[in-house]
């Protein structure tokens, strides 16, 4: 059975938490066990990891070459300045899928611009957590 891994970065622990406008008012861990119940329909294992430490998401992403298939990362606010994270990501050769729940680019001038896209293998923004579903899918296909 394929592995796939979904990392979360900063804040993302917080959601049904903060800015329910904007991510909604459903809690993180009922969200992370729809990921898995989801990716575990499509016929893969999944694992979920979150982390408010940029050094901690490194890690795990350096770790994941050994153990899994595919790669769906939702960075947050790492996503616009983290050159170590992406560099993470470029040294290991599977798939990544970049994803946010909200659409990045109809929000603040500085979420525009993703660091991590360029080594990703493409990028699910604005749908909130079918994002994470989307994103699933996507490597579906990749894998």
């Amino acid at each position: 059975m394929k592995k796939i891994l979904v990392l979360l970065g900063p804040n993302l622990n917080m959601v049904g938490v903060r800015e329910k406008g904007i991510y909604g008012t459903e809690n993180a861990s009922s969200i992370e066990e729809q990921i898995i119940s989801y990716a575990s329909e499509s016929g893969y294992s999944a694992d979920v990891f979150q982390s408010n430490h940029e050094g901690d998401l490194i890690d795990k992403i350096h770790s994941a070459r050994e153990v899994y298939d595919g790669v769906v990362i939702n960075a947050g606010a790492l996503t616009h300045y983290s050159y170590a994270l992406r560099d993470a990501i470029a040294s290991i050769k599977i798939p990544f899928v970049e994803v946010h729940m909200s659409n990045i680019h109809a929000r603040e001038e500085f979420r525009h611009t993703s660091v991590i896209a360029p080594v990703c293998v493409g990028q699910i923004a604005g749908f909130g957590k079918n994002s994470y579903f989307l994103a699933i899918q996507a490597l579906k296909d990749l894998m």
